[in-house]
């Protein structure tokens, strides 16, 4: 297990990532998502991440269900604020935002002092639960003064008063996660998508100041929203259609993968879990099945000769993996 920076919260080296059973991009079945969180459990895996924004509320509600009949000690359990949800009146669905559910919902952008514990307070009604251990600002890219003015003191405050064990930001960007390794008293930061086979850009600062600060990250979209778990002309990466030119080098990845006897989603689980910053990989899923390839791909050892032939054919840069 590994600490959250200076707090008492502690996650293994492999979590689970909620926004598949909240319905992102396609429907799954309350029973397929209960399966799901099952098999997370048998394979070991104690840290769930879930978030308002995943599915309008139904990740939280699902997993909070699934988690119910387990002993709250034994797991840990992060969700994040910055999007309250209030009714609409809309009868569409959300596809436009990414997952297949009803807009009965709508978010509200709200880091907020008063946004953050209103929004936390929703979640554990959500969630069933009467505490979560980590709590990241969601998405603040475009909300920088509010979160950190607000925000970001409103946790802080939740941390001393006990309310949480740990708290962060997660973003699918490095430099603002950055910032807030340097410029706050951040546990963890939920990078997703930037510390990649595909995109390292997270290495040029997060991680260096993060290990140098003793702020634990922790590794999301580790196949870049599916474009590393399957390459193929349909995949996606950071949740739209994938690049001609991504999808190129994600194939030669697993043409070299295959070279030395393993698959391209072990090579990516991998090199995202080989910084020491690194405190945790999420890897998301909408199925058993894909929990249990997860934990099997994860366990896979990967020969340091694949490492080097994708530093020699400039894959990857010289220093990767650190």
């Amino acid at each position: 297990m590994n600490r959250l920076g200076r707090s008492g919260v502690e996650v293994g080296p492999l979590g689970f990532g909620a926004a598949g059973i909240g319905n992102l991009f396609t429907p799954v079945s309350d029973e397929q998502a209960h399966q799901a969180v099952a098999a997370a459990w048998q394979r070991g895996i104690r840290y769930f991440d879930t978030a308002p924004h995943y599915g309008l509320g139904l990740s939280e509600r699902r997993l909070g269900a699934a988690l119910r009949d387990h002993d709250r000690a034994a797991y840990t359990l992060s969700t994040k604020v910055g999007r309250r949800l209030e009714p609409a009146d809309g009868t569409s669905d959300d596809l436009a935002n990414g997952f297949a559910v009803p807009a009965a919902l709508r978010r509200v952008w709200d880091f907020s002092a008063d946004g953050v514990r209103r929004s936390l307070e929703a979640s554990l009604d959500r969630l069933g639960l009467d505490r979560v251990d980590v709590v990241y600002l969601h998405d603040p890219d475009d909300h920088a003064e509010q979160a950190f003015r607000e925000g970001y003191p409103a946790l802080e405050k939740l941390r001393s008063e006990g309310v949480v064990g740990a708290i962060g930001a997660g973003m699918n960007q490095a430099g603002m996660l950055t910032r807030f390794v340097r410029d706050t008293d951040v546990d963890v930061v939920l990078c997703a998508g930037r510390y990649t086979l595909l995109d390292q850009s997270a290495a040029a600062e997060l991680l260096p100041e993060a290990l140098a600060r003793g702020v634990s990250v922790v590794i999301g979209g580790a196949f870049n929203s599916g474009l590393l778990a399957d390459p193929a002309p349909d995949a996606t990466y950071d949740y739209t259609r994938a690049p001609g030119q991504l999808l190129d080098r994600a194939l030669r990845l697993r043409t070299v993968a295959g070279r030395h006897g393993i698959g391209l989603r072990a090579a990516a689980l991998a090199f995202c879990s080989a910084h020491p910053a690194v405190a945790c990989v999420l890897a998301g899923a909408r199925s058993a099945a894909e929990v249990h390839d997860s934990a099997e791909q994860f366990a896979t050892p990967v020969p340091d000769a694949f490492w080097q032939e994708l530093r020699d054919t400039g894959l990857l840069p010289p220093e990767e993996p650190s």
